[in-house]
């Protein structure tokens, strides 16, 4: 690299010196190649970058917000879902459950029914054996 700046200063001062170029031509001449030299050497640096960190396992930050709205969209549709199923099975407990207090109130009804209905059928008795 420092060689090639250096071959490149020759140059165009030879060029200076020989009355070839003015000195306008020449800076425009050195900044252009400026220009190119560092877009050669961020493309050069970003590859570099790239690669290391590939191997190293790491993505780009678009890949992981690509990555992590998927996973929200999955949510959304899992969740979704799993509404839909968990209000028909909650209402199915619920069902249930309602059956069941159901038949605890009529069993405890038949119970009082029937103890009740014993109660006067012992004091029936009772009351004929006197």
């Amino acid at each position: 690299m420092a060689n090639d700046f250096l071959s490149t200063m020759k140059v165009y001062l030879n060029k200076l010196n020989d009355g070839e170029k003015t000195p306008a031509e020449v800076a425009s001449a050195l900044n252009s190649w400026v220009r190119e030299s560092s877009e050669s050497i961020k493309a050069r640096v970003e590859e570099e970058v790239q690669s290391t960190v590939a191997k190293m396992g790491f993505i780009k930050r678009e890949e992981f917000e690509a990555l992590a709205k998927e996973v929200n969209d999955l949510k959304r549709v899992h969740s979704a879902s799993g509404k839909v199923g968990a209000s028909s099975s909650r209402k199915t407990t619920a069902k249930k459950a309602a059956k069941k207090a159901v038949k605890k109130v009529a069993k405890k009804a038949v119970k009082k029914v029937s103890k009740s209905s014993t109660k006067k059928s012992t004091v029936a008795k009772k009351g004929i054996k006197r």
